[in-house]
């Protein structure tokens, strides 16, 4: 593998764990809206990533294919008094785990560590060369 594919693999890595570093602290700001701009509580979303073949090498590298609503059914909460409470006096909270966003965070924080020390061992590597070639 060349220098610069590694690169690029770390690179489009990076990218798609910034994106679940952001989606998931996103669904940790939202973790209680219980009223959105489209109406109902906020739904949780889920990134969905794939393997996508580099141009011009055998590899794969990866990329965001899109981001999704979680489906899993909404919190019901009994709060009579909340002004979002339906006639039964039922509250749908969001359908945000934060125990599972905590996981998603600490992950894609690992992920994205491990990418940028492939970027900066490439980086030296490359700088290792042009010593010698001096």
């Amino acid at each position: 593998m060349r220098l610069l594919t590694a690169l690029r693999l770390a690179a489009g890595g990076l990218l798609a764990q910034r994106t679940r570093l952001n989606v998931a602290a996103m669904n940790l700001a939202n973790a209680e809206v219980t009223r959105t701009a489209e109406g109902g509580p906020y739904r949780a979303k889920d990134v969905i990533l794939a393997a996508e073949p580099l141009e011009g090498e055998e590899v794969e590298g990866v990329k965001v294919v899109g981001i999704v609503d979680d489906p899993a059914p909404f919190k019901e909460v009994y709060d009579p008094s909340h002004p979002d409470a339906d006639a039964r006096g039922m509250v749908k909270y969001p359908n945000v785990d934060i125990l599972t966003e905590m996981v998603e965070l600490l992950s894609a924080g690992r992920a994205y560590e491990a990418n940028l020390t492939v970027v900066n061992l490439t980086r030296d590597l490359f700088l290792k060369t042009l010593d010698i070639l001096r």
